[in-house]
């Protein structure tokens, strides 16, 4: 048998449906289920870092950084270009689907952009929706003047008491096993010294001025304070202000060698720096405690959109903290995602629920988180039906998908709505 006819057909077996998720559907699958709405929970796309003046970024390095093109925590160039991309797929993903007519001029009620206050977020929304529909009347909605955090996004805890701390300090501990926090921090002493040797930390101002020469403070403090997102001290904070800004200089220098300081490192090396970064958005958001509160106002506004009769798709556009605690609250089976350094949210990522009426009466839906891969971001890949974007299923734990790998809507939306009561369950010290 020819071997790669056999990791195909393998593939199918693993995943039947992943093939098929958010690309073009089978005629068969065509005729057994109508797509009637997509909700999109998106992660804004490639951003400037905090690399200003008296930034930590600007001391833990003697090496100059990217010349951005977009001011610090902004939508970059190249962000604007990935996202652009994102737009164009989806537009032919969603003509192929029948949801909408090419160059659609949906209504209000059709469509719904709504973006973080953030500019990152309200310029990666308008690149999005400005590709989707170029010949479309549609606003991107937001509520503030750039910048400021909306309710609906601001991964906060609106709810706090001294049993809701002990119990999400236990699991944040739990994640490192008998170690606990410890425990995690030793999990990632490989990748932190592979992003000191990049920094060529030991040579820096921080080493110099400030004794920051390694990460090795592994007693990382967790803050959870009402009113703020969860924050931590420690080593693991540290570590992830620079993989993040050394992941987003990676995506945007041409030059591999250039974007490690004159280092020359491993794909295998990039994906341990982005490690931290997963680890540090695991550990802050992906708690189960500290998920269904800090998620409480966006998993109600997704309920809602999902059960709008009118609503053909809404685009709401955040972080990936959004993502990483809509996931952990709505209880989704641990994933690894091929093809990208970053393993949870890569940037631009795309959270997608599929709201389909089958031939039978009944309403399904289909998840997928949709990506673009290291290479595709590094080389502004043009994407369409013929070259998609990375797709990959989504499991909710203890639910069955069907043989065309759908979830009935109601067992979706009664795992939203269980994870909405559990933060009516927290207690609420005044």
């Amino acid at each position: 048998m020819n071997r790669n006819f056999f990791l195909v057909g393998l593939l199918f077996a693993i995943f039947p449906t992943s093939t098929f998720a958010q690309k073009q559907r089978s005629q068969a699958f065509k005729e057994k289920y109508i797509l009637k709405e997509a909700v999109i929970l998106s992660r804004h796309n490639i951003r400037a870092p905090l690399s200003t003046k008296g930034s930590l970024l600007e001391k833990v390095t003697t090496h100059p950084w990217f010349e951005w093109t977009a001011g610090a925590s902004e939508l970059t160039t190249r962000g604007g270009a990935l996202e652009n991309q994102f737009g164009l797929y989806f537009r032919k993903w969603l003509v192929d689907a029948g949801l909408f007519k090419e160059n659609a001029n949906p209504t209000t009620n059709e469509v719904n952009v709504y973006a973080n206050s953030m500019q990152r977020c309200i310029a990666t929304a308008n690149y999005f929706k400005t590709a989707l529909f170029p010949v479309g009347d549609v606003k991107v909605n937001h509520r503030f003047v750039p910048s400021k955090m909306d309710p609906v996004f601001f991964p906060r805890i609106t709810k706090t008491s001294k049993s809701f701390k002990a119990q999400a300090l236990k699991e944040i501990a739990a994640m490192g096993g008998k170690k606990g926090i410890v425990g995690i921090n030793e999990d990632l002493k490989e990748c932190y010294e592979i992003t000191a040797k990049v920094l060529d930390l030991k040579n820096s101002p921080a080493c110099k001025q400030d004794n920051l020469c390694a990460f090795d403070n592994y007693n990382t403090q967790i803050i959870l304070e009402k009113g703020d997102e969860p924050r931590m001290k420690g080593s693991l904070k540290d570590a992830n202000t620079c993989s993040d800004a050394l992941i987003l200089q990676y995506y945007e220098e041409p030059d591999a060698k250039k974007a490690a300081f004159g280092h020359n490192i491993t794909l295998t090396d990039w994906t341990k720096i982005a490690k931290i970064k997963d680890v540090y958005g695991d550990v802050l958001f992906a708690a189960p405690t500290v998920a269904v509160n800090v998620a409480h106002p966006l998993l109600v506004y997704m309920y809602d959109e999902l059960s709008d009769k009118d609503r053909k798709l809404s685009f709401l556009c955040g972080h990936d903290s959004n993502i990483a605690s809509v996931t952990a609250a709505l209880e989704v089976e641990p994933y690894d995602l091929p093809n990208s350094i970053e393993k949870k949210t890569p940037i631009g990522c795309k959270l997608v629920f599929e709201k389909f009426e089958g031939k039978d009466g009944q309403m399904y839906c289909d998840i997928n988180l949709t990506y673009q891969s290291t290479d595709q971001l590094r080389n502004i890949a043009m994407l369409g039906l013929n070259n998609p974007p990375q797709i990959f299923p989504i499991a909710l734990k203890g639910l069955q998908k069907n043989a065309d790998g759908l979830y009935l809507l109601n067992d979706v939306k009664a795992r939203f709505m269980k994870a909405i009561r559990a933060y009516d369950k927290i207690e609420d010290e005044f």
